[in-house]
């Protein structure tokens, strides 16, 4: 699991919690029990969080309410409006959205725009010089894999 933990200047307070769950966390296992005791905790504080599941595979986390049909999402747990929670479905071929941060008040949401954080993080990675060599795991969708192709530079 990666964790990005703002917290609050005056006090050093935990704010909001912004957990990208791993590929351990989302199949059964030690590593997603432990997991979801974390997240268990975090939601019954007084801490925000932002949970953005980028990853097709793999069971998705529990939520108190169905969620539509998607290849990854964004959710945004306020604890004043606990245990209801702000949800973004994101299909494959749509661009990522910007997601509110919760701070504290007076202070209102940042705003992460997680399409130029993957933009910048691609570029800088050096991604590009190999994600495209194998195949996807999971398989895509038969209009997500022709979609895709034309991301995919010609082989000489």
């Amino acid at each position: 699991m990666g964790s990005c933990v703002p917290r609050d200047r005056r006090d050093r307070r935990l704010v909001t919690v912004i957990d990208l769950p791993s590929p351990t966390n989302k199949y059964a296992g030690p590593d997603r029990e432990q997991y979801l005791g974390k997240r268990g905790r975090l939601l019954a504080s007084s801490t925000h969080l932002l949970e953005i599941d980028l990853l097709r595979g793999g069971p998705r986390m529990p939520f108190a309410a169905p969620m539509s049909a998607c290849d990854y999402y964004a959710l945004v747990s306020r604890m004043e409006k606990r245990p209801r929670a702000d949800f973004w479905p994101i299909r494959l071929r749509e661009p990522l959205p910007v997601i509110p941060v919760p701070l504290r008040p007076p202070d209102p949401d940042a705003q992460l725009d997680l399409q130029a954080v993957l933009h910048h993080i691609y570029d800088a990675a050096r991604y590009g010089q190999y994600i495209y060599e194998g195949t996807p795991q999971p398989a895509l969708r038969a209009a997500d894999e022709t979609g895709a192709q034309q991301f995919i530079p010609a082989r000489s």
